[in-house]
């Protein structure tokens, strides 16, 4: 059976199942969960915020997208 296929029946029996399945599914999964979320370290967070009080200040240059992807797209 195919990775695709196990999702999507998955995906299935998630919809459906009774709210103690759920959880005891959720139990299995979560260590996984928490590692694979997408959480910055602090000092990520820190420069994030010093480029958002840059942009907000208009101390920082601003593209749209069309014209970022673009100039990126020119790059390669």
């Amino acid at each position: 059976m195919t990775t695709a296929s196990l999702r999507k029946k998955l995906k299935s029996f998630i919809e459906t199942a009774n709210d103690k399945k759920i959880k005891g599914l959720y139990l299995l999964v979560e260590e996984e969960i928490e590692k694979s979320s997408y959480l910055l370290s602090e000092e990520q967070m820190a420069l994030v915020e010093e480029e958002r009080v840059l942009h907000i200040k208009g101390l920082s240059k601003s593209y749209f997208w069309p014209s970022a992807k673009k100039a990126i797209r020119s790059k390669k």
